[in-house]
């Protein structure tokens, strides 16, 4: 859980969610977005799969990335336990 609350802490990484809500993009898409360098979006891709919040799938030369829905509504749940 620690690392899905330090992926969400970071600006970045949550445009980079909110892009990947409306459609599946490559890391070349994401980093055309941003005016930081693409190691960098590499980097806070890196930390979105680690914390389980985005997939990856390898399409011919590029990889392709996904929101993982599920992880987002198991964190929605136990937020929603914690109101009385």
């Amino acid at each position: 859980m620690n690392s899905l609350f330090k992926a969400l802490n970071d600006e970045t990484r949550r445009q980079i969610i909110e892009l990947l809500k409306d459609k599946d993009m490559n890391a070349g898409e994401i980093a055309d977005r941003f005016q930081i360098s693409k190691p960098s979006i590499s980097h806070h891709l890196d930390i979105l799969k680690r914390a389980d919040l985005i997939t990856s799938e390898k399409k011919g030369q590029f990889i392709q990335y996904s929101l993982n829905t599920s992880i987002l509504e198991d964190l929605l749940s136990w937020v929603l336990t914690l109101k009385k």
